[in-house]
């Protein structure tokens, strides 16, 4: 197998400008870097452990099978600020069945994005 270094998601957004304001100020991802000028510039976001990129525009509607895996230390917490911040939240924080707090959002094009939080008791951290 090829020894993957580094890995990144793509989104190329109808709007690039209003899917910047989404992840730079709504979702607040930090910038890695940007590259090109004007409305049609890349911009790469950090992902925790990888990246975002949104460059390009869209000329097909977002694809369902795409859904964006967030995790943040308190769901909760989490929540309030993306209302704040105007984020139309799909479903807030909700214990799941299996254990993890789920809270599901879309991005200005409709892909999903889940904001999740492990729990401390969770075995996903749990180290007996």
């Amino acid at each position: 197998m090829v020894q993957v270094l580094s890995s990144r998601i793509l989104v190329r957004p109808a709007d690039p400008e209003r899917s910047r304001k989404f992840y730079g100020e709504a979702l607040g991802l930090a910038i890695y870097r940007e590259f090109g000028t004007g409305p049609e510039r890349g911009t790469v976001y950090f992902l925790g452990g990888g990246f975002l990129e949104v460059s390009g525009r869209a000329t097909a509607a977002a694809t369902p099978t795409l859904q964006l895996w967030l995790q943040v230390d308190d769901a909760a917490r989490a929540h309030e600020e993306l209302v704040e911040r105007g984020v139309a939240v799909l479903r807030p924080p909700v214990r799941e069945p299996w254990g993890l707090i789920e809270m599901w959002i879309a991005d200005p094009d409709g892909h999903r994005i889940v904001v999740t939080e492990v729990p401390a008791d969770h075995p996903l951290r749990y180290r007996p």
